[in-house]
């Protein structure tokens, strides 16, 4: 492996890791703020606390990592393709750049459409390949093909399987029967790695999120898990009215009407 390109958690400790990092805790916190039920679970990533913001009773974190969860609280170890819970158990998952870290990212997403109840929520964090900064990733690798290794030093995003793009990761959802809900791209400014110069660029975020929306170098998806024929039932607020016991009165022929005959 090339000693230049490094893993997520060591990318994530960089000044462009933590600028990523804030962007998402910021809109993680927004989106799970909301989410009612009992059980939530993160899947990796535990230097990011998705969960701090929701109030569930029950949450926890896991990784496939023995180092990652070594320090933390209410943490397990686990395959992501093979979670130890029943079908339908919790009501939300959250997976920050969960599918583009796994060896198989089906495999992920289905076990995640296992264990959620009905209209439990996942929100997936990841890196979008249309940006400034996969742009820049993608001139890196071509300088280090012809031989211009040190050009611009370390690649600027760390090594990932897979990246995945939102609308492939919607069709994703929509094949297992998860409607999205919402879809958030963030992290406009060029790709620089200092702290400062991250700073200085920071009015992009607002230029970018008006005039070109979809080329964020992250994005943020919620969907919600959907179960075909089903029916939320919601209680009757109007009674229904109550017929009258009584007879209603019949008019007489014999009675003298309008156009009736006199009594004799």
């Amino acid at each position: 492996m090339d000693e230049q390109i490094i893993g997520l958690q060591e990318w994530l400790a960089t000044p462009v890791g933590r600028y990523l990092l804030d962007w998402e805790q910021h809109h993680m916190d927004a989106a799970v703020a909301d989410a009612f039920g009992f059980h939530a679970l993160q899947l990796g990533v535990p230097v990011l606390d998705a969960l701090r913001s929701n109030r569930m009773p029950h949450r926890w974190r896991a990784d496939q990592q023995p180092d990652a969860v070594a320090p933390l609280r209410c943490a397990l170890l686990t395959d992501f393709a093979a979670l130890p819970f029943p079908a339908a158990s919790l009501d939300l998952l959250v997976l920050p750049h969960t599918l583009e870290s796994s060896i198989d990212p089906h495999a992920t997403l289905r076990e995640v459409e296992r264990v959620l109840v009905p209209e439990g929520r996942v929100v997936i964090c990841g890196l979008n390949p249309v940006s400034l900064w996969t742009l820049r990733q993608g001139l890196g690798m071509l300088l280090r093909r012809v031989g211009l290794r040190g050009q611009w030093g370390p690649l600027y995003l760390p090594r990932a399987e897979e990246v995945i793009g939102h609308w492939r990761l919607r069709d994703w959802l929509r094949l297992l029967s998860f409607d999205t809900e919402r879809v958030q791209f963030g992290c406009y400014v060029p790709p620089v790695r200092s702290a400062k110069w991250l700073g200085r660029w920071g009015f992009m975020e607002r230029w970018g999120a008006r005039w070109w929306p979809v080329l964020g170098a992250c994005y943020l998806v919620v969907g919600v898990k959907r179960v075909r024929g089903m029916r939320v039932l919601t209680p009757a607020w109007k009674p229904a009215p109550k017929r009258s016991t009584q007879a209603a009165p019949v008019a007489s022929h014999l009675e003298t009407g309008k156009h009736g005959m006199p009594h004799e």
